[in-house]
């Protein structure tokens, strides 16, 4: 599906929302005077902090900070993206979500229709392959294989593991009855047709894994051989639901296990990522018969601040590694770290972690190489920096590479780390010494006054106003922020745009007003703000908002009739500024 989802619809999807609807759907609320209270969900806690308010769409936790409306509570909740949750909330109604118009085609109703059809039947195949498990007259061959690999019958279930039949028509037996169905189950590549029109199963004999996407639909397979020739694994064929340079095998999972992501392992096989969750390390992932992409290492680095690559320690493994970091680099952002794991010989997270145990496995995930030493390590063994010509070859192999980088502290330290090894070490400290003097004396000075209109901050009052009841704004034209938008007053512009959209929308709740800054430049002061106590009485907002503003008109008055009078005493005031002078005497007489 393309094209943006209209703002409107998004306001109007929140006004047809109850944020204690959905919150009580998943966490059970109690009534506490005019809000709801429950322990929070996003933390462990015995005491309830977390609240819930009806009348503003909002809610929050005094405990952890969460906090947000209807749509914020279903992506952290669900561990959901924000078109994910919205498309979610949206289906609770049962609406559509429409899309702006795009250089694409948006997805028509009998596509939509389809692509639903085709989760629901990968839902089914996936709890058939669990059924065969159990009951085909071939599953203990199979439950033997699985107990040989040292998996527990609860691990087994929480996979969903599988078995699909050595027959070569078990699937089609049982979902093609229709021809309309063989179609589809063609067009999943569940079921092959050959040159002559036969069609048989894909997969046969061999131990199933759904593979779940990011909403937990089941979109594909991946499945182990158990014995005799053929690939080891099988997966999924390219569909119209499955793209395997987009998916990651356990991703899903991971996310459902902990709602934040401190570190990320990504695996090189199924069985890894379900032998490492057996020892309580519910953090693997793995890709789905291809190399790490970019897109995969994008994904992450949304989800968590720290990716482990983990493979085998021959050849094979770190060729994969290198290609990993390079997919990596272009999304490669401050604050993320990357680092790499190389196992002995021989060995794989399965193996590694049944023979050392959870707690030694996880100490080698601490220890793993920093990107910057794997990046160096093995252009070194390429180029031989002893020499004039080694230096300028590594630096023209490096240079491209570090270019890429998104982050400006990730590329900064790169980039220091090649200055070492080529010899230019002084020339790049040099350069970020003038950098650096450069941006000191760009950055403005801060007065005595500026630091006093900080410390008393009738802005901050009244934006947390303006977010607790947006009609204030249109209730009281008098106070127009806009007048003061040239003044200097540290915050005004933030002011002034949630003033301009309260005006607008004077019908907006708290959560709307949130949601129009979700990805705005303020959004950080706004979720700042929401997280103080102003402990302003609702009956003496209107009142508190209009002092706070004449007090604003206040400060901006004396600051520029002093600043002008300052003026005076060292040249004479232009007519302009006398005028303006007597202008703003008057007013302040008034105030």
């Amino acid at each position: 599906m393309s094209g943006r989802i209209p703002r409107d619809f998004i306001d109007d999807l929140l006004a047809r929302s109850d944020v204690v609807d959905i919150v009580d759907s998943r966490v059970k609320l109690k009534k506490a005077g005019r809000n709801y209270q429950a322990c929070c969900p996003f933390h462990n806690e015995k005491t309830p902090s977390f609240t819930v308010s009806q009348d503003k769409q909002f809610y929050h936790c005094f405990g952890c900070g969460a906090h947000g409306n209807a749509i914020s509570f279903i992506m952290e909740f669900d561990r959901l993206e924000f078109v994910e949750a919205i498309e979610e909330l949206a289906r609770i109604h049962g609406l559509e979500v429409p899309r702006e118009q795009s250089s694409r085609p948006v997805m028509s109703e009998e596509k939509r229709q389809q692509q639903q059809d085709d989760y629901a039947l990968m839902e089914s195949v996936a709890r058939y392959f669990q059924q065969q498990l159990r009951q085909h007259a071939n599953s203990q061959k199979a439950i033997d294989y699985l107990k040989g690999r040292g998996l527990s019958g609860d691990i087994v279930k929480h996979w969903e593991i599988g078995y699909a039949p050595s027959e070569w028509d078990g699937v089609l037996k049982t979902f093609g009855k229709e021809h309309e169905r063989v179609k589809q189950l063609i067009d999943l590549k569940l079921v092959n047709q050959n040159d002559r029109g036969k069609t048989y199963d894909f997969f046969r004999d061999r131990i199933m894994f759904p593979i779940r996407d990011r909403r937990g639909r089941v979109i594909g397979f991946g499945g182990r051989v158990l014995e005799g020739d053929g690939p080891k694994y099988l997966n999924s064929p390219e569909t119209r639901i499955f793209h395997k340079g987009h998916e990651l095998f356990g991703f899903y999972q991971a996310k459902q296990s902990q709602r934040h992501l401190d570190k990320v392992i990504i695996v090189e096989g199924y069985m890894d990522v379900v032998a490492l969750s057996q020892f309580d390390i519910n953090i693997a992932t793995a890709a789905l018969g291809t190399a790490t992409t970019p897109e995969h290492l994008s994904m992450l680095m949304r989800a968590t601040s720290h990716i482990v690559c983990c493979y085998d320690g021959d050849r094979a493994g770190r060729d994969a590694a290198w290609r990993a970091l390079e997919n990596a680099l272009p999304a490669l952002k401050d604050g993320v770290k990357l680092t790499f794991l190389f196992l002995p010989d021989g060995e794989d997270p399965d193996t590694m972690v049944r023979k050392v145990g959870k707690d030694a496995f996880m100490n080698l995930l601490d220890d793993a190489l920093p990107l910057s030493r794997f990046f160096f390590e093995s252009l070194l063994k390429e180029h031989e920096v002893g020499t004039p010509e080694g230096k300028v070859a590594l630096k023209a192999a490096a240079q491209p590479l570090i270019d890429q980088v998104l982050g400006d502290s990730q590329k900064a330290m790169l980039q220091e780390e090649l200055a070492k090894h080529v010899g230019e070490y002084d020339r790049f400290r040099l350069q970020q010494d003038m950098q650096q003097a450069n941006q000191a004396s760009a950055k403005p000075k801060h007065s005595s006054y500026t630091q006093q209109k900080t410390q008393i901050s009738p802005v901050r009052t009244m934006v947390r106003l303006l977010l607790d009841n947006p009609a204030l704004a249109a209730g009281h034209p008098e106070c127009a922020p806009v007048v003061l938008a040239h003044s200097g007053v540290p915050g005004i512009n933030v002011l002034v745009d949630i003033h301009q959209f309260c005006v607008n929308n004077p019908q907006s709740t708290t959560a709307q007003v949130l949601e129009n800054f979700r990805d705005h430049p303020h959004s950080p002061v706004i979720a700042k703000l929401l997280l103080q106590e102003h402990l302003i009485k609702d009956d003496d907002a209107e009142t508190v908002y209009c002092d706070s503003f004449a007090k604003l008109l206040d400060w901006h008055f004396d600051s520029r009739i002093e600043t002008l009078i300052s003026r005076s005493r060292m040249q004479p005031l232009s007519q302009e500024e006398k005028t303006e002078l007597t202008l703003l005497m008057k007013e302040r007489q008034k105030l």
